[in-house]
């Protein structure tokens, strides 16, 4: 089933998002976030497949209008946006979705791909209402969550031959998580580059990790969110 755009309060004013509804009408809610290219067809198709698999899903359109299928452009957009006002905008997503009568559980969670993915951890950290939070190569060199702050479970996803996101990086989030006590669960995939998850890039899509991400994901989502 197609989903459709909609309006949703943000802070005193309105923003904009793609909602998938489930077939059977109430899922949990799910708030799917952008990559650098903005609210593309791509990032919609994703909120399309968490509503086929229950989920009550809505992806904001942290560029309120602005897409992009160039490297640079998406690089200048990424690095304009303002970092509390796309967290004011995931936090009325999620909002929307707690109030909405087609969340069958009360619940929400976040995930995010590359800008997104580590938006969805800043949202955690800045907002008790997420239940549970998933990261896919998740990096912006503006954003710094409150680890310390962090309430829901996490599960990441990245790429072996990352040079955004390296291994590196990822051991050392995932010693500051173990640190602190916080519930979480990596995956390193391995032979696979940044963005391995969009299936619309060829040159990095990797068919095998991304099947294996989704369902770990959609599991996790089912554990944590009901």
């Amino acid at each position: 089933m197609a989903g459709r755009m909609i309006d949703f309060a943000s802070n005193g004013r309105e923003a904009t998002g793609y909602l998938a509804e489930p077939v059977s009408g109430r899922g949990p809610g799910v708030v799917v976030i952008q990559e650098w290219w903005g609210l593309v067809p791509h990032i919609k198709h994703v909120a399309d497949r968490f509503a086929a698999a229950g989920f009550l899903a809505l992806a904001p359109d942290l560029y309120h209008g602005k897409e992009t299928r160039s490297p640079d452009e998406a690089g200048k957009l990424m690095m304009a946006l303002s970092i509390a006002g796309a967290e004011r905008d995931l936090a009325g997503a999620v909002a929307y979705l707690n109030a909405s009568p087609a969340n069958a559980t009360g619940t929400v969670g976040t995930v995010g791909f590359c800008m997104g993915g580590a938006l969805s951890l800043y949202a955690a950290t800045k907002n008790p209402a997420v239940r549970a939070c998933v990261v896919f190569y998740g990096g912006h060199p503006h954003v710094h969550p409150d680890l310390p702050a962090l309430t829901a479970p996490v599960l990441g996803h990245y790429a072996e031959n990352d040079g955004f996101v390296t291994p590196a990086a990822v051991h050392q989030l995932d010693a500051e998580l173990t640190r602190l006590g916080k519930e979480h669960e990596f995956h390193i995939y391995s032979g696979t580059d940044h963005a391995f998850f969009n299936d619309v890039r060829p040159e990095v899509y990797d068919a095998r990790a991304a099947a294996a991400a989704w369902e770990r994901t959609v599991e996790f989502f089912r554990r944590h969110l009901g």
